[in-house]
């Protein structure tokens, strides 16, 4: 049994990558040639063994890695451009950035996902067609793959924009502290379980006035309970923010408050209040 294939392409770095690949293959009865013909540099594959099987999948994995090395970046940036046109220049490099930290740093199901689409549609076009031009192949056979490549240009489309509008709710609010006089000496707050609870210098509790909803410092971002939180220390601009943090885990909330207040906030987590909040939270 004798199956052949050929790839065609003008580009010698695809053609070395394919050869030094399929050179440690170890599989028997399996020839390498690369030729020139009229247009275009011509990598050949020969294989007289009788496992196709085994040939397709070892053929398949090595052009999927190919092609995601070769031309992957190339398929975001386009994406990007052609559907996200209306953002500057610098916003679609902030765009692509996050769609390579989703691919390469994020959940590896996905990274899974879209090599397999390639595999998938290699073996599919392969195991019937003798030659393939490699642009026409990326650009015209693997759909599925540039769905799943378009899908997670959104997804980082979608954070990108939830960033931006987050960063201007903070540099909205800074302005707002940075334009107004100290409005109380200090404040302490304790925070345990993502719930806080507010202290004046005396150590007395401060009541949160569900009004404060209606308030013109609450943002489209929420954070549940502690927008009552935020909201009460923004009217009541205290010079210094003790944060007690009982549970010792600085979340999205707290990370907030810090950039908001910034040299305000002082972090605590083994003073008397701290374990006091300690203690009570044991014997609870």
């Amino acid at each position: 049994m004798l199956k052949s294939f050929c790839i065609k392409t003008n580009n010698n770095k695809i053609v070395n990558y394919l050869l030094n690949n399929f050179e440690n293959v170890e599989l028997e009865n399996l020839y390498i040639s690369k030729l020139k013909f009229k247009f275009y540099n011509n990598f050949i594959l020969h294989y007289k063994g009788n496992d196709l099987d085994a040939f397709y999948k070892i053929f398949a994995e090595i052009f999927s890695s190919t092609i995601i090395e070769f031309y992957e970046k190339d398929i975001i940036k386009s994406l990007i451009n052609s559907n996200y046109f209306y953002f500057t220049d610098i916003e679609q490099r902030r765009i692509f950035d996050i769609v390579n930290d989703y691919i390469y740093n994020g959940d590896l199901t996905e990274s899974y996902i879209r090599k397999d689409s390639i595999v998938i549609s290699c073996i599919d076009y392969f195991s019937n067609n003798k030659s393939a031009i490699l642009d026409g192949f990326v650009r015209f056979r693997l759909n599925d793959y540039i769905k799943i490549i378009d899908y997670i240009v959104d997804m980082a489309v979608n954070k990108f924009v939830i960033d931006r509008e987050y960063t201007e709710f903070i540099d909205l609010l800074k302005c707002y502290i940075a334009s107004k006089d100290y409005g109380t000496n200090v404040v302490h707050l304790i925070y345990q379980n993502q719930e806080s609870i507010l202290l004046d210098e005396f150590k007395k509790i401060i009541d949160l006035d569900d009004s404060i909803l209606n308030s013109k410092y609450l943002s489209d971002i929420t954070f549940s309970s502690n927008d009552y939180t935020l909201n009460t220390l923004l009217t009541l601009l205290p010079k210094k923010i003790y944060i007690h943090l009982i549970d010792d885990i600085q979340d999205e909330f707290i990370n907030t408050l810090k950039l908001v207040f910034d040299d305000r906030i002082c972090l605590c987590n083994d003073c008397n209040i701290c374990k006091i909040y300690r203690l009570e939270k044991i014997h609870r």
